[in-house]
């Protein structure tokens, strides 16, 4: 198979081989995507809580995403950058195991449901934050699946790491 291959190639790229025969560089990359992890999954926790009406009332959902988001994305950039590593060191064996492609799958959800938000969920947010008016229940779909999806995302990954050995 082509991709078997490709896994194959990656996994014997230096980087690769350098993360993978170090004691210390594995563990290192993974505290550090674990902690990027944590930062992304609680920024957009809290948004989603917000757009949901159970937390940060006090703030318009509009000027917390501007806040918030910033973050979110520099965490996220750290997860992503972390994870290729480490995806590297043992690329044939996590392109295989079935926990890590269901992540996979629900990280492209989770980007979906966010873009779909964005694209058409907050475009008449000034309306729907008015005083005495109700977020929409796309908005609270959104952020649910959001919330779901990364509970997930969370969960398949250290499933992952447990069924690699």
């Amino acid at each position: 198979m082509e991709i078997d291959r490709v896994l194959e190639w990656l996994q014997s790229t230096p980087i690769a081989i350098a993360i993978a025969e170090n004691d210390l560089l594995f563990p290192w990359i993974e505290s550090v995507h674990v902690l990027a992890i944590v930062l992304v999954v609680g920024t957009i926790s809290i948004v989603d809580l917000r757009l949901l009406g159970i937390a940060s009332l006090d703030i318009s959902a509009k000027r917390l995403m501007r806040d918030i988001i910033p973050y979110t994305w520099a965490a996220f950039a750290v997860a992503a950058i972390t994870g290729s590593l480490m995806f590297s060191s043992d690329a044939t064996h996590y392109g295989h195991n079935r926990l890590f492609q269901i992540k996979l799958v629900m990280l492209v959800l989770a980007g979906i449901n966010m873009a779909v938000f964005h694209l058409f969920g907050e475009r008449d947010i000034e309306r729907w934050e008015a005083p005495g008016a109700r977020t929409p229940a796309s908005a609270k779909t959104a952020a649910t699946i959001s919330l779901v999806a990364w509970v997930a995302i969370v969960s398949l990954g250290r499933g992952t790491g447990f069924t690699m050995h």
